[in-house]
């Protein structure tokens, strides 16, 4: 089979849909080297994204991604090479060009919570997703929560729709020795035992949830830091205007372009992450965290309870003292802490690319 795999995306956004991308590729090529694939980056990348490997060629299309028309321009393009099979990660299949057609759909956020996307994002999804999902001919979702949106709410047939963890990059479960891990911290000017955030600065992630709850921390006398790391997105002005009401300026910091080994190194030296978000499809950080011995707090909302399972608490979104509660255990009990970590490296190794990789496969050549 010739099977086509869109991998347009990394170009224009390097967010948690191309990393899925990125690490699917490797592990297919371990598994598979029956298939022929033909992987399609965009024609302004430079870089090689293909495995290299006797099986998998290159291409480049012209056809911008989230572009009104792509549906129809990314068709015309990828007919040229005659895949059998076609696989858009980021869940817009082509009106045609494979026999078969198979989608990555990673959440329905937009769905659930429309007040929290730009309206540009709001109408986008809107008029995409219906018709992706109905055209498509097999669907891979995430997380079991996003199947069962996909069924209940845009009422896609369950044989349709397969539930495919993702897993976390390998990174997060290299060893890292303690010389390069301080000079991380030195760094940000950073002393291990911080409380950690990681995410983009947006609503959806309910960021002021944690900054009332580390406030009655602070007023209790859990004189920790809270680091925030993640780009600011829609409406991140509101986080910082809460910050300085609460008095909170000089005790939170806001890190941004730290990836890789350098938040490996800072998920080893956090006391805990906290991750209070309305929605997540799948959520990384937390499987990240897991991976490198850091405690997680969690909401109790879309996928978060199948990725954390019993390795950490799962809140409500609004109760403020529940998180200040919990993160005051984690910090002030050593004994509750090293129980939690040790669930936590249990739970992350659940998530694995090679699994990951032979079931997406398998709805390839079904």
């Amino acid at each position: 089979m010739r099977i086509g795999i869109d991998l347009r995306l990394p170009y224009y956004q390097m967010g948690g849909i191309s990393q899925y991308a990125l690490h699917l590729l490797p592990a297919l090529a371990a598994i598979d080297p029956d298939n022929d694939y033909v992987i399609v980056q965009s024609r302004k990348e430079v870089r090689p994204l293909a495995p290299q490997q006797d099986n998998f060629v290159q291409k480049a299309a012209w056809t911008p991604c989230h572009h009104r028309w792509e549906r129809y321009a990314l068709a015309a393009e990828i007919a040229q090479w005659r895949v059998d099979v076609w696989h858009s990660p980021d869940f817009i299949p082509p009106a045609w060009g494979a026999r078969r057609r198979v989608i990555t759909v990673h959440d329905l956020n937009f769905l659930h919570y429309p007040q929290f996307l730009t309206a540009e994002s709001r109408r986008y999804y809107n008029d995409q997703i219906a018709w992706a999902v109905q055209t498509a001919d097999v669907i891979a979702a995430d997380s079991e929560h996003t199947r069962q949106d996909l069924i209940t709410r845009l009422g896609v047939a369950a044989d349709k729709v397969k539930t495919i963890y993702l897993a976390a990059n390998p990174i997060y479960s290299r060893p890292y020795s303690d010389d390069d891990i301080e000079q991380t911290l030195a760094k940000h000017r950073l002393e291990a035992g911080y409380i950690l955030f990681v995410g983009t600065i947006e609503p959806r992630k309910n960021i002021p949830t944690l900054l009332h709850a580390y406030h009655q921390l602070r007023q209790k006398g859990v004189r920790v830091p809270l680091v925030l790391v993640g780009r600011k997105g829609w409406l991140a002005d509101d986080v910082f205007t809460l910050i300085k009401t609460l008095g909170l300026t000089d005790h939170v910091r806001h890190l941004t372009g730290v990836f890789d080994e350098a938040l490996a190194h800072l998920y080893h030296r956090a006391s805990v992450l906290a991750l209070p978000s309305h929605y997540e499809g799948f959520g990384l950080p937390p499987l990240e965290a897991m991976h490198c011995g850091c405690p997680v707090v969690t909401s109790n909302r879309g996928s978060l309870p199948e990725i954390v399972g019993d390795a950490g608490p799962l809140l409500d979104v609004h109760d403020d003292d529940a998180w200040a509660a919990a993160l005051e255990q984690i910090i002030t009990e050593p004994t509750r802490r090293d129980k939690m970590i040790g669930r936590g490296y249990t739970q992350a190794k659940r998530f694995n690319w090679h699994n990951t990789a032979v079931q997406t496969r398998a709805l390839y050549v079904a």
